[in-house]
């Protein structure tokens, strides 16, 4: 019996370990600064936000809104966004999932379903990208108020 369940257990070991589709291969991030002490200074990607918080103000229960996070790549290569999380499943992240070249603009967009909540509200948005730092915040408050 015991025997049965180690075989089982390296099994599901090796079975789990190869099946991982939703990886950033590392040819596709360009951060010079960790890659080269002689790389250009600004020639990383880099985020310009002109806002990183929003605030939806007072919102009837059930509804659901958006809101739109525009940014600009400074750095000197091409930006890639990983992957966007938010803080909570009331919120649904969409964002430019293709590179964006130096001087080209960006969207992240949150989508907040206020179904269930009550009161203030205070959800995040977690960016990681091939900038330095490689994650980034952004923020929204608002508040649902009882009919």
């Amino acid at each position: 019996m015991f025997r049965y369940f180690v075989s089982l257990l390296i099994v599901v070991f090796f079975v789990s370990c190869g099946n991982n589709n939703n990886k950033v291969t590392t040819d596709l991030i360009n951060i010079p600064a960790t890659a080269d002490s002689t790389a250009k200074v600004g020639s990383s990607p880099k985020f310009e936000f002109k806002r990183t918080t929003f605030d939806f103000g007072a919102i009837n229960p059930g509804e659901i809104v958006s809101h739109t996070f525009k940014f600009k790549n400074v750095g000197g290569s091409d930006l890639i966004i990983a992957k966007v999380t938010s803080s909570c499943g009331c919120t649904v992240p969409k964002y430019t999932d293709k590179p964006i070249k130096p001087g080209e603009e960006g969207l992240i967009e949150a989508i907040f379903d206020s179904a269930g909540r009550t009161g203030m509200q205070h959800k995040t948005l977690t960016i990681m990208a091939n900038t330095q730092p490689n994650r980034i915040q952004l923020a929204f408050t608002a508040e649902i108020i009882s009919k």
